[in-house]
């Protein structure tokens, strides 16, 4: 059987989907605007944010 390899997402495009799903935020893109450059959030939602990119990296680690 032959494993189709996809092609990952990019580091930014995994790194900004996080961040729309735990944060709430939708760009990582500077704005130059106070209130679009600046978030206030949960420690618990940082703490997902930061589980799902570590978990992004070990899955990319496992297919390389």
């Amino acid at each position: 059987m032959t494993r189709i390899k996809t092609k990952a997402p990019t580091t930014a495009a995994c790194l900004t989907r996080i961040a729309q799903v735990h944060l709430g935020l939708e760009t990582l893109e500077e704005r130059r605007s106070d209130s679009l450059d600046f978030h206030e959030v949960s420690v618990w939602s940082v703490r997902d944010a930061l589980r799902a990119a570590f978990e992004a990296g070990q899955a990319a680690a496992r297919e390389a």
